[in-house]
Protein backbone atom coordinates (compact mmCIF):
# COMPACT_ATOMS: atom_id res chain seq x y z
CA UNK A 1 0.00 0.00 0.00
CA UNK A 2 1.31 3.45 -0.86
CA UNK A 3 2.33 5.63 2.09
CA UNK A 4 -0.21 8.34 2.84
CA UNK A 5 0.98 11.94 2.76
CA UNK A 6 0.79 13.84 6.09
CA UNK A 7 -1.88 16.18 4.76
CA UNK A 8 -4.06 13.21 3.87
CA UNK A 9 -3.88 11.57 7.32
CA UNK A 10 -4.42 14.86 9.14
CA UNK A 11 -8.14 14.63 8.40
CA UNK A 12 -8.60 10.99 9.38
CA UNK A 13 -10.70 9.92 12.31
CA UNK A 14 -8.92 8.12 15.13
CA UNK A 15 -10.07 4.63 14.09
CA UNK A 16 -8.59 4.93 10.62
CA UNK A 17 -5.45 6.56 11.98
CA UNK A 18 -5.07 3.65 14.41
CA UNK A 19 -5.57 1.07 11.68
CA UNK A 20 -2.83 2.64 9.57
CA UNK A 21 -0.55 3.38 12.51
CA UNK A 22 -0.45 7.18 12.16
CA UNK A 23 0.81 7.89 15.67
CA UNK A 24 0.94 11.67 15.43
CA UNK A 25 -2.71 11.94 14.36
CA UNK A 26 -3.82 9.57 17.14
CA UNK A 27 -1.91 11.55 19.76
CA UNK A 28 -3.45 14.79 18.58
CA UNK A 29 -6.98 13.38 18.86
CA UNK A 30 -6.41 11.80 22.29
CA UNK A 31 -4.79 14.94 23.64
CA UNK A 32 -7.71 16.83 22.16
CA UNK A 33 -10.07 14.96 24.47
CA UNK A 34 -10.87 11.61 22.82
CA UNK A 35 -11.37 8.87 25.43
CA UNK A 36 -9.32 5.79 24.47
CA UNK A 37 -11.87 3.58 26.24
CA UNK A 38 -14.65 4.61 23.87
CA UNK A 39 -16.34 1.96 21.73
CA UNK A 40 -17.09 2.88 18.12
CA UNK A 41 -20.35 2.15 16.31
CA UNK A 42 -19.24 -1.50 15.84
CA UNK A 43 -18.60 -1.91 19.58
CA UNK A 44 -14.83 -1.92 19.03
CA UNK A 45 -12.19 0.01 20.97
CA UNK A 46 -8.98 1.59 19.75
CA UNK A 47 -6.94 -1.08 21.51
CA UNK A 48 -8.74 -3.74 19.47
CA UNK A 49 -7.79 -1.95 16.24
CA UNK A 50 -4.21 -1.51 17.37
CA UNK A 51 -4.01 -5.19 18.34
CA UNK A 52 -5.37 -6.63 15.10
CA UNK A 53 -3.10 -4.39 13.01
CA UNK A 54 -0.04 -5.01 15.22
CA UNK A 55 0.46 -1.31 16.02
CA UNK A 56 2.72 -1.86 19.02
CA UNK A 57 3.58 1.77 19.75
CA UNK A 58 -0.04 2.82 19.58
CA UNK A 59 -1.08 -0.06 21.84
CA UNK A 60 1.48 1.03 24.44
CA UNK A 61 0.26 4.60 24.16
CA UNK A 62 -3.42 3.68 24.56
CA UNK A 63 -2.66 1.49 27.57
CA UNK A 64 -0.67 4.31 29.13
CA UNK A 65 -3.66 6.57 28.55
CA UNK A 66 -6.03 4.25 30.42
CA UNK A 67 -7.24 1.75 27.81
CA UNK A 68 -8.70 -1.38 29.43
CA UNK A 69 -6.56 -4.36 28.38
CA UNK A 70 -9.34 -6.94 28.77
CA UNK A 71 -12.17 -4.90 27.30
CA UNK A 72 -14.69 -6.90 25.28
CA UNK A 73 -15.71 -5.76 21.82
CA UNK A 74 -16.85 -6.71 18.36
CA UNK A 75 -19.46 -9.26 17.33
CA UNK A 76 -17.70 -12.04 19.26
CA UNK A 77 -17.25 -9.94 22.40
CA UNK A 78 -13.55 -10.73 22.29
CA UNK A 79 -10.61 -9.02 23.96
CA UNK A 80 -7.76 -7.28 22.12
CA UNK A 81 -5.72 -10.38 22.97
CA UNK A 82 -8.14 -12.54 20.98
CA UNK A 83 -7.86 -10.15 18.03
CA UNK A 84 -4.06 -10.16 18.07
CA UNK A 85 -3.98 -13.95 18.24
CA UNK A 86 -6.30 -14.41 15.26
CA UNK A 87 -3.82 -12.52 13.09
CA UNK A 88 -0.82 -14.29 14.61
CA UNK A 89 0.80 -11.14 16.02
CA UNK A 90 3.07 -12.69 18.66
CA UNK A 91 4.74 -9.39 19.56
CA UNK A 92 1.33 -7.84 20.29
CA UNK A 93 0.36 -10.89 22.38
CA UNK A 94 3.54 -10.41 24.41
CA UNK A 95 2.79 -6.72 24.92
CA UNK A 96 -0.80 -7.33 26.05
CA UNK A 97 0.14 -10.12 28.46
CA UNK A 98 2.89 -7.97 29.94
CA UNK A 99 0.26 -5.26 30.38
CA UNK A 100 -1.86 -7.66 32.43
CA UNK A 101 -4.19 -9.21 29.84
CA UNK A 102 -6.07 -12.28 31.08
CA UNK A 103 -5.57 -15.20 28.67
CA UNK A 104 -8.43 -17.10 30.32
CA UNK A 105 -11.24 -14.75 29.25
CA UNK A 106 -13.62 -16.40 26.77
CA UNK A 107 -15.27 -14.76 23.80
CA UNK A 108 -18.89 -15.19 22.70
CA UNK A 109 -17.99 -18.57 21.15
CA UNK A 110 -16.61 -19.70 24.49
CA UNK A 111 -12.97 -19.74 23.40
CA UNK A 112 -10.07 -18.54 25.51
CA UNK A 113 -6.83 -17.26 24.00
CA UNK A 114 -5.22 -20.70 23.65
CA UNK A 115 -8.24 -22.13 21.81
CA UNK A 116 -8.14 -19.30 19.27
CA UNK A 117 -4.38 -19.75 18.81
CA UNK A 118 -4.83 -23.46 18.13
CA UNK A 119 -7.75 -22.93 15.74
CA UNK A 120 -5.64 -20.48 13.74
CA UNK A 121 -2.55 -22.77 13.85
CA UNK A 122 -0.33 -20.17 15.49
CA UNK A 123 1.95 -22.62 17.28
CA UNK A 124 4.42 -20.00 18.51
CA UNK A 125 1.61 -18.24 20.34
CA UNK A 126 0.35 -21.56 21.74
CA UNK A 127 3.81 -22.34 23.09
CA UNK A 128 4.16 -18.86 24.59
CA UNK A 129 0.75 -18.99 26.27
CA UNK A 130 1.49 -22.36 27.87
CA UNK A 131 4.96 -21.23 28.92
CA UNK A 132 3.34 -18.21 30.60
CA UNK A 133 1.06 -20.47 32.61
CA UNK A 134 -2.00 -21.23 30.49
CA UNK A 135 -3.29 -24.75 31.12
CA UNK A 136 -2.75 -26.83 27.93
CA UNK A 137 -5.86 -28.82 28.93
CA UNK A 138 -8.08 -25.76 29.45
CA UNK A 139 -11.69 -26.44 28.50
CA UNK A 140 -13.57 -23.88 26.46
CA UNK A 141 -17.19 -23.03 27.30
CA UNK A 142 -18.35 -25.91 25.10
CA UNK A 143 -16.18 -28.45 26.88
CA UNK A 144 -13.39 -28.89 24.30
CA UNK A 145 -9.67 -28.81 25.08
CA UNK A 146 -7.08 -27.16 22.82
CA UNK A 147 -5.91 -30.59 21.65
CA UNK A 148 -9.43 -31.45 20.53
CA UNK A 149 -9.54 -28.26 18.48
CA UNK A 150 -6.10 -29.05 17.02
CA UNK A 151 -7.14 -32.51 15.87
CA UNK A 152 -10.54 -31.42 14.58
CA UNK A 153 -10.05 -27.93 13.16
CA UNK A 154 -6.44 -27.88 11.92
CA UNK A 155 -4.84 -30.26 9.46
CA UNK A 156 -1.20 -29.40 10.04
CA UNK A 157 0.82 -31.43 12.52
CA UNK A 158 2.48 -28.52 14.35
CA UNK A 159 -0.42 -27.49 16.64
CA UNK A 160 -0.90 -31.09 17.77
CA UNK A 161 2.84 -31.68 18.18
CA UNK A 162 3.22 -28.48 20.17
CA UNK A 163 0.40 -29.35 22.56
CA UNK A 164 1.67 -32.90 23.03
CA UNK A 165 5.12 -31.50 23.77
CA UNK A 166 3.49 -29.28 26.41
CA UNK A 167 1.90 -32.39 27.98
CA UNK A 168 -1.66 -31.93 26.78
CA UNK A 169 -3.79 -34.93 27.71
CA UNK A 170 -4.69 -37.31 24.88
CA UNK A 171 -7.44 -39.04 26.86
CA UNK A 172 -9.58 -36.22 28.23
CA UNK A 173 -13.14 -36.16 26.88
CA UNK A 174 -15.33 -33.24 25.89
CA UNK A 175 -18.34 -32.35 28.02
CA UNK A 176 -21.03 -32.91 25.42
CA UNK A 177 -20.25 -36.05 23.40
CA UNK A 178 -17.44 -37.49 25.53
CA UNK A 179 -15.12 -37.67 22.53
CA UNK A 180 -11.37 -37.87 23.05
CA UNK A 181 -8.97 -36.01 20.74
CA UNK A 182 -8.59 -39.26 18.78
CA UNK A 183 -12.38 -39.40 18.28
CA UNK A 184 -12.30 -35.84 16.92
CA UNK A 185 -9.37 -36.66 14.62
CA UNK A 186 -11.31 -39.62 13.20
CA UNK A 187 -14.42 -37.49 12.76
CA UNK A 188 -12.40 -34.91 10.83
CA UNK A 189 -10.48 -37.70 9.02
CA UNK A 190 -7.32 -35.85 10.00
CA UNK A 191 -4.75 -38.39 8.85
CA UNK A 192 -1.84 -36.12 9.79
CA UNK A 193 -2.34 -36.46 13.54
CA UNK A 194 -3.72 -39.98 14.02
CA UNK A 195 -0.36 -41.64 14.62
CA UNK A 196 0.86 -38.74 16.75
CA UNK A 197 -2.03 -39.34 19.13
CA UNK A 198 -1.55 -43.11 19.10
CA UNK A 199 2.17 -42.78 19.83
CA UNK A 200 1.36 -40.35 22.64
CA UNK A 201 -0.75 -43.02 24.35
CA UNK A 202 -4.29 -42.33 23.17
CA UNK A 203 -6.79 -44.88 24.49
CA UNK A 204 -7.98 -46.85 21.48
CA UNK A 205 -10.83 -48.41 23.48
CA UNK A 206 -12.29 -45.11 24.72
CA UNK A 207 -16.01 -44.81 24.00
CA UNK A 208 -18.07 -41.66 23.56
CA UNK A 209 -21.67 -41.18 24.70
CA UNK A 210 -22.84 -43.27 21.73
CA UNK A 211 -20.57 -46.14 22.68
CA UNK A 212 -18.29 -45.53 19.69
CA UNK A 213 -14.54 -46.05 19.75
CA UNK A 214 -12.24 -44.11 17.39
CA UNK A 215 -12.03 -47.25 15.25
CA UNK A 216 -15.82 -47.38 15.01
CA UNK A 217 -15.86 -43.80 13.75
CA UNK A 218 -13.11 -44.51 11.20
CA UNK A 219 -15.13 -47.44 9.87
CA UNK A 220 -18.28 -45.32 9.78
CA UNK A 221 -16.39 -42.70 7.75
CA UNK A 222 -15.10 -45.50 5.49
CA UNK A 223 -11.55 -44.23 5.84
CA UNK A 224 -9.40 -47.24 5.00
CA UNK A 225 -6.09 -45.62 5.95
CA UNK A 226 -7.19 -44.59 9.46
CA UNK A 227 -8.99 -47.90 10.01
CA UNK A 228 -5.91 -49.95 9.13
CA UNK A 229 -3.61 -47.82 11.31
CA UNK A 230 -5.90 -48.09 14.32
CA UNK A 231 -6.28 -51.84 13.84
CA UNK A 232 -2.52 -52.28 13.71
CA UNK A 233 -2.05 -50.04 16.76
CA UNK A 234 -4.65 -52.08 18.67
CA UNK A 235 -2.88 -55.29 17.72
CA UNK A 236 0.50 -53.90 18.81
CA UNK A 237 -0.99 -53.09 22.20
CA UNK A 238 -2.58 -56.52 22.55
CA UNK A 239 -6.10 -55.13 22.31
CA UNK A 240 -7.18 -57.20 19.31
CA UNK A 241 -8.75 -60.34 20.81
CA UNK A 242 -9.49 -62.13 17.55
CA UNK A 243 -7.68 -65.38 16.82
CA UNK A 244 -7.08 -64.82 13.14
CA UNK A 245 -3.63 -65.05 11.58
CA UNK A 246 -3.97 -61.48 10.33
CA UNK A 247 -4.39 -60.24 13.89
CA UNK A 248 -1.12 -61.96 14.79
CA UNK A 249 0.58 -60.78 11.60
CA UNK A 250 -0.40 -57.18 12.30
CA UNK A 251 1.76 -57.05 15.43
CA UNK A 252 4.70 -54.71 15.08
CA UNK A 253 7.17 -57.21 16.52
CA UNK A 254 6.03 -59.88 14.06
CA UNK A 255 6.24 -57.48 11.10
CA UNK A 256 9.78 -56.53 12.07
CA UNK A 257 10.88 -60.16 12.26
CA UNK A 258 9.07 -60.89 9.00
CA UNK A 259 10.92 -58.02 7.31
CA UNK A 260 14.27 -59.56 8.25
CA UNK A 261 13.13 -63.08 7.35
CA UNK A 262 11.88 -62.01 3.91
CA UNK A 263 15.15 -60.18 3.20
CA UNK A 264 17.23 -63.25 4.12
CA UNK A 265 14.91 -65.58 2.21
CA UNK A 266 14.77 -63.43 -0.93
CA UNK A 267 18.52 -63.20 -1.32
CA UNK A 268 19.01 -66.92 -0.69
CA UNK A 269 16.24 -68.01 -3.04
CA UNK A 270 17.60 -66.11 -6.02
CA UNK A 271 21.05 -67.65 -5.69
CA UNK A 272 19.68 -71.09 -4.86
CA UNK A 273 17.39 -71.17 -7.89
CA UNK A 274 20.33 -70.63 -10.22
CA UNK A 275 22.14 -73.48 -8.49
CA UNK A 276 19.32 -75.96 -9.21
CA UNK A 277 20.31 -78.91 -11.37
CA UNK A 278 17.44 -78.61 -13.83
CA UNK A 279 17.44 -79.43 -17.54
CA UNK A 280 16.63 -75.97 -18.82
CA UNK A 281 16.87 -72.35 -17.77
CA UNK A 282 13.21 -72.01 -18.73
CA UNK A 283 12.30 -74.26 -15.82
CA UNK A 284 14.51 -72.21 -13.52
CA UNK A 285 12.79 -69.08 -14.75
CA UNK A 286 9.38 -70.51 -13.99
CA UNK A 287 10.44 -71.53 -10.48
CA UNK A 288 12.00 -68.08 -10.00
CA UNK A 289 8.75 -66.40 -11.06
CA UNK A 290 6.78 -68.54 -8.60
CA UNK A 291 9.17 -67.64 -5.78
CA UNK A 292 8.96 -63.99 -6.76
CA UNK A 293 5.18 -64.02 -6.52
CA UNK A 294 5.37 -65.75 -3.14
CA UNK A 295 7.89 -63.25 -1.76
CA UNK A 296 5.95 -60.35 -3.28
CA UNK A 297 2.81 -61.54 -1.52
CA UNK A 298 4.61 -61.84 1.81
CA UNK A 299 6.14 -58.39 1.34
CA UNK A 300 2.76 -56.84 0.55
CA UNK A 301 1.37 -58.44 3.70
CA UNK A 302 4.13 -57.55 6.15
CA UNK A 303 6.27 -54.75 4.66
CA UNK A 304 3.61 -52.11 4.12
CA UNK A 305 3.62 -49.89 7.19
CA UNK A 306 5.86 -46.87 7.50
CA UNK A 307 7.45 -48.06 10.73
CA UNK A 308 8.18 -51.47 9.19
CA UNK A 309 9.74 -49.88 6.11
CA UNK A 310 12.30 -48.29 8.42
CA UNK A 311 13.63 -51.77 9.16
CA UNK A 312 13.86 -52.80 5.51
CA UNK A 313 17.23 -51.15 4.65
CA UNK A 314 18.79 -52.60 7.80
CA UNK A 315 17.25 -55.99 7.04
CA UNK A 316 18.59 -56.01 3.47
CA UNK A 317 22.02 -54.86 4.66
CA UNK A 318 22.17 -57.56 7.34
CA UNK A 319 21.00 -60.28 4.95
CA UNK A 320 23.59 -59.26 2.38
CA UNK A 321 26.39 -59.34 4.95
CA UNK A 322 25.28 -62.74 6.22
CA UNK A 323 25.22 -64.47 2.83
CA UNK A 324 28.41 -62.76 1.68
CA UNK A 325 30.24 -64.02 4.77
CA UNK A 326 28.78 -67.51 4.31
CA UNK A 327 30.08 -67.46 0.74
CA UNK A 328 33.51 -66.32 1.91
CA UNK A 329 33.78 -69.17 4.39
CA UNK A 330 32.44 -71.94 2.14
CA UNK A 331 33.79 -70.90 -1.28
CA UNK A 332 36.55 -68.30 -0.98
CA UNK A 333 38.64 -69.04 2.08
CA UNK A 334 40.12 -72.35 0.85
CA UNK A 335 41.56 -70.47 -2.13
CA UNK A 336 43.06 -67.56 -0.18
CA UNK A 337 46.74 -68.31 0.43
CA UNK A 338 48.22 -64.84 0.80
CA UNK A 339 48.76 -63.75 4.44
CA UNK A 340 48.15 -60.16 3.37
CA UNK A 341 44.78 -61.11 1.88
CA UNK A 342 43.82 -62.86 5.10
CA UNK A 343 44.94 -59.85 7.15
CA UNK A 344 42.92 -57.63 4.80
CA UNK A 345 39.80 -59.72 5.44
CA UNK A 346 40.21 -59.80 9.23
CA UNK A 347 41.06 -56.10 9.56
CA UNK A 348 38.25 -54.95 7.27
CA UNK A 349 35.73 -57.23 9.00
CA UNK A 350 36.63 -56.07 12.50
CA UNK A 351 36.61 -52.43 11.41
CA UNK A 352 33.30 -52.71 9.58
CA UNK A 353 31.45 -54.38 12.46
CA UNK A 354 32.98 -52.07 15.05
CA UNK A 355 32.00 -48.89 13.21
CA UNK A 356 28.62 -50.32 12.27
CA UNK A 357 27.91 -50.98 15.95
CA UNK A 358 29.10 -47.50 16.94
CA UNK A 359 26.99 -45.88 14.22
CA UNK A 360 23.96 -47.87 15.33
CA UNK A 361 24.28 -47.53 19.10
CA UNK A 362 26.02 -44.18 19.65
CA UNK A 363 24.07 -41.09 20.62
CA UNK A 364 23.90 -39.06 17.39
CA UNK A 365 23.78 -35.86 19.42
CA UNK A 366 20.24 -35.71 20.78
CA UNK A 367 19.48 -32.24 22.16
CA UNK A 368 17.53 -32.23 25.41
CA UNK A 369 16.18 -29.56 27.77
CA UNK A 370 14.38 -29.73 31.10
CA UNK A 371 10.74 -28.64 31.05
CA UNK A 372 11.37 -25.45 32.99
CA UNK A 373 14.29 -24.59 30.72
CA UNK A 374 12.01 -25.01 27.71
CA UNK A 375 9.49 -22.56 29.13
CA UNK A 376 12.16 -20.03 30.09
CA UNK A 377 13.66 -20.24 26.60
CA UNK A 378 10.26 -19.85 24.91
CA UNK A 379 9.37 -16.81 27.02
CA UNK A 380 12.76 -15.20 26.47
CA UNK A 381 12.66 -15.68 22.70
CA UNK A 382 9.06 -14.52 22.41
CA UNK A 383 9.75 -11.37 24.40
CA UNK A 384 12.90 -10.59 22.40
CA UNK A 385 11.21 -11.23 19.04
CA UNK A 386 13.22 -14.39 18.44
CA UNK A 387 10.56 -17.08 18.64
CA UNK A 388 9.52 -16.68 15.01
CA UNK A 389 13.06 -17.07 13.67
CA UNK A 390 13.19 -20.87 13.90
CA UNK A 391 15.21 -20.97 17.10
CA UNK A 392 12.64 -23.23 18.77
CA UNK A 393 11.82 -26.67 17.43
CA UNK A 394 8.10 -26.79 16.70
CA UNK A 395 7.99 -30.50 17.51
CA UNK A 396 9.82 -30.85 20.82
CA UNK A 397 9.90 -27.16 21.81
CA UNK A 398 13.57 -26.99 22.71
CA UNK A 399 16.03 -24.23 21.92
CA UNK A 400 17.66 -25.49 18.73
CA UNK A 401 21.44 -25.14 18.43
CA UNK A 402 22.66 -23.93 15.07
CA UNK A 403 23.06 -26.82 12.56
CA UNK A 404 20.59 -29.00 14.47
CA UNK A 405 17.39 -30.42 13.01
CA UNK A 406 14.42 -32.38 14.28
CA UNK A 407 14.63 -35.96 13.01
CA UNK A 408 11.15 -37.06 12.00
CA UNK A 409 12.01 -40.74 12.46
CA UNK A 410 13.51 -40.64 15.95
CA UNK A 411 11.32 -37.66 16.96
CA UNK A 412 14.33 -35.93 18.52
CA UNK A 413 16.37 -32.85 17.69
CA UNK A 414 19.87 -33.92 16.65
CA UNK A 415 22.92 -31.66 16.84
CA UNK A 416 24.71 -31.12 13.50
CA UNK A 417 22.13 -33.38 11.88
CA UNK A 418 23.23 -35.03 8.63
CA UNK A 419 20.51 -37.57 7.78
CA UNK A 420 18.57 -40.55 9.06
CA UNK A 421 20.44 -43.60 7.91
CA UNK A 422 19.94 -47.23 6.96
CA UNK A 423 22.09 -48.13 10.00
CA UNK A 424 18.81 -47.53 11.84
CA UNK A 425 19.94 -44.38 13.57
CA UNK A 426 20.15 -40.68 12.91
CA UNK A 427 23.59 -39.43 11.87
CA UNK A 428 24.73 -36.30 13.66
CA UNK A 429 27.51 -34.73 15.69
CA UNK A 430 27.87 -37.76 17.95
CA UNK A 431 28.27 -40.52 15.38
CA UNK A 432 28.98 -39.00 11.96
CA UNK A 433 32.68 -39.90 12.15
CA UNK A 434 31.74 -43.49 13.03
CA UNK A 435 29.49 -43.59 9.97
CA UNK A 436 32.35 -42.49 7.70
CA UNK A 437 34.55 -45.17 9.26
CA UNK A 438 31.82 -47.74 8.62
CA UNK A 439 31.56 -46.76 4.94
CA UNK A 440 35.34 -46.98 4.53
CA UNK A 441 35.62 -50.47 6.02
CA UNK A 442 32.45 -51.60 4.25
CA UNK A 443 34.06 -50.65 0.95
CA UNK A 444 37.24 -52.46 2.02
CA UNK A 445 35.43 -55.72 2.83
CA UNK A 446 33.40 -55.54 -0.39
CA UNK A 447 36.63 -55.07 -2.30
CA UNK A 448 38.05 -58.15 -0.59
CA UNK A 449 35.05 -60.24 -1.62
CA UNK A 450 35.47 -59.18 -5.25
CA UNK A 451 39.18 -60.08 -5.07
CA UNK A 452 38.32 -63.42 -3.42
CA UNK A 453 35.76 -64.24 -6.12
CA UNK A 454 38.43 -63.89 -8.81
CA UNK A 455 40.78 -66.08 -6.76
CA UNK A 456 38.02 -68.69 -6.55
CA UNK A 457 37.41 -68.62 -10.30
CA UNK A 458 41.13 -68.65 -11.06
CA UNK A 459 41.58 -71.90 -9.17
CA UNK A 460 38.36 -73.59 -10.26
CA UNK A 461 37.40 -72.50 -13.76
CA UNK A 462 39.27 -73.75 -16.79
CA UNK A 463 38.98 -70.95 -19.32
CA UNK A 464 40.44 -71.24 -22.79
CA UNK A 465 42.59 -68.40 -24.02
CA UNK A 466 40.03 -67.31 -26.61
CA UNK A 467 37.06 -67.21 -24.18
CA UNK A 468 35.94 -63.61 -23.83
CA UNK A 469 32.82 -61.62 -23.10
CA UNK A 470 29.61 -63.62 -22.94
CA UNK A 471 31.39 -66.96 -23.25
CA UNK A 472 33.66 -66.16 -20.31
CA UNK A 473 30.72 -64.98 -18.19
CA UNK A 474 28.76 -68.12 -19.09
CA UNK A 475 31.62 -70.34 -17.92
CA UNK A 476 31.68 -68.53 -14.57
CA UNK A 477 27.91 -68.74 -14.26
CA UNK A 478 27.74 -72.45 -14.97
CA UNK A 479 30.64 -73.20 -12.63
CA UNK A 480 29.01 -71.59 -9.58
CA UNK A 481 25.88 -69.49 -10.10
CA UNK A 482 25.74 -68.69 -6.36
CA UNK A 483 29.19 -67.09 -6.41
CA UNK A 484 28.21 -65.05 -9.46
CA UNK A 485 25.06 -63.89 -7.66
CA UNK A 486 27.06 -62.82 -4.58
CA UNK A 487 29.69 -61.21 -6.82
CA UNK A 488 27.01 -59.14 -8.58
CA UNK A 489 25.69 -58.01 -5.20
CA UNK A 490 29.17 -56.97 -4.08
CA UNK A 491 29.81 -55.01 -7.28
CA UNK A 492 26.47 -53.24 -6.94
CA UNK A 493 27.17 -52.31 -3.32
CA UNK A 494 30.69 -51.14 -4.18
CA UNK A 495 29.25 -48.70 -6.71
CA UNK A 496 26.73 -47.00 -4.43
CA UNK A 497 28.98 -47.07 -1.35
CA UNK A 498 31.74 -45.43 -3.39
CA UNK A 499 29.36 -42.71 -4.56
CA UNK A 500 28.14 -42.20 -0.98
CA UNK A 501 31.69 -41.90 0.41
CA UNK A 502 32.65 -39.41 -2.30
CA UNK A 503 29.54 -37.30 -1.62
CA UNK A 504 30.08 -37.40 2.14
CA UNK A 505 33.77 -36.46 1.93
CA UNK A 506 33.04 -33.74 -0.61
CA UNK A 507 30.48 -32.20 1.74
CA UNK A 508 32.62 -32.61 4.86
CA UNK A 509 36.02 -31.56 3.49
CA UNK A 510 35.38 -29.29 0.49
CA UNK A 511 32.07 -27.64 1.42
CA UNK A 512 32.00 -27.82 5.22
CA UNK A 513 28.30 -28.71 5.29
CA UNK A 514 26.07 -31.58 6.32
CA UNK A 515 23.72 -33.39 3.95
CA UNK A 516 20.77 -31.61 5.55
CA UNK A 517 22.42 -28.20 5.14
CA UNK A 518 23.29 -28.85 1.52
CA UNK A 519 19.73 -29.90 0.69
CA UNK A 520 18.00 -27.18 2.73
CA UNK A 521 20.47 -24.29 2.65
CA UNK A 522 17.74 -21.97 1.44
CA UNK A 523 15.91 -22.37 4.75
CA UNK A 524 18.82 -21.27 6.93
CA UNK A 525 19.60 -17.60 7.40
CA UNK A 526 23.29 -18.21 8.15
CA UNK A 527 23.76 -19.44 4.56
CA UNK A 528 22.43 -16.15 3.13
CA UNK A 529 25.47 -13.97 3.73
CA UNK A 530 26.27 -12.79 0.20
CA UNK A 531 25.48 -9.12 -0.53
CA UNK A 532 23.06 -10.10 -3.29
CA UNK A 533 21.01 -12.39 -1.04
CA UNK A 534 22.03 -15.61 -2.78
CA UNK A 535 23.49 -18.72 -1.20
CA UNK A 536 27.13 -18.28 -0.25
CA UNK A 537 29.80 -20.72 0.90
CA UNK A 538 29.22 -22.41 4.21
CA UNK A 539 30.06 -20.22 7.21
CA UNK A 540 31.51 -23.38 8.79
CA UNK A 541 33.97 -24.08 5.95
CA UNK A 542 37.59 -23.54 7.09
CA UNK A 543 39.34 -25.20 4.17
CA UNK A 544 39.98 -28.85 3.37
CA UNK A 545 42.69 -29.54 5.95
CA UNK A 546 40.99 -27.61 8.75
CA UNK A 547 37.66 -29.26 7.93
CA UNK A 548 39.38 -32.65 8.14
CA UNK A 549 40.87 -31.76 11.51
CA UNK A 550 37.53 -30.47 12.81
CA UNK A 551 35.53 -33.49 11.69
CA UNK A 552 37.90 -36.17 12.95
CA UNK A 553 39.24 -34.04 15.84
CA UNK A 554 42.73 -34.61 14.47
CA UNK A 555 45.77 -32.53 15.34
CA UNK A 556 49.29 -32.70 13.87
CA UNK A 557 52.10 -31.18 15.96
CA UNK A 558 50.33 -27.85 16.08
CA UNK A 559 50.10 -27.59 12.28
CA UNK A 560 46.47 -28.69 12.37
CA UNK A 561 44.34 -27.62 15.30
CA UNK A 562 40.73 -28.80 15.38
CA UNK A 563 37.96 -26.64 16.73
CA UNK A 564 36.29 -28.40 19.64
CA UNK A 565 32.69 -27.23 19.44
CA UNK A 566 29.84 -28.74 21.41
CA UNK A 567 27.23 -28.58 18.66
Amino acid sequence: MATKRPEESSTWDIVKATQYGVISRCRDLVEGGYDVRTHDDDNITLLHWAAINNRLELARYYISMGAVVDVLGGDLLATPLHWAIREGHLSMVVLLLQAGADSGIRDAEGCAAIHVAVQCSHTSIVAYLVAKGTDPNLYDANGKTPLMWATWRTYGVDPTRTLLSMHASVNMTDHTQHNTPLHWACLAQNTNVIMLLVQAGANLDAKNDRGETPLDIARMKKNVWITSRLQIAASDKGMDKSRSFFRFAAKKSFRQRATFAISFLSMFCIGFLFELSTPTWLYKGMVCAACYLCIYGLSALFITQNETMLYLPLAISTATKFWVYCTAIVYYWPHIYSPLAKLWFITASVGMWFFFYKSLRSDPGVVTMAEEQKKVAIIHLAETDGLKSGNICSSCLILKPIRSKHCAVTNRCVAKFDHYCWVFNAIGAGNHHYFIGYLFFLLAILGWHIYAAFQFWQHGVRVSSDAVGVEWAWLLMTYSPWVVWIFINCVFHVMWVTVLIICQLYQILWLGVTTNERMNAGRYRHFHTSPHGGLSRSPFDRGVLANFADFFQFSCFGLLKPLSIDW
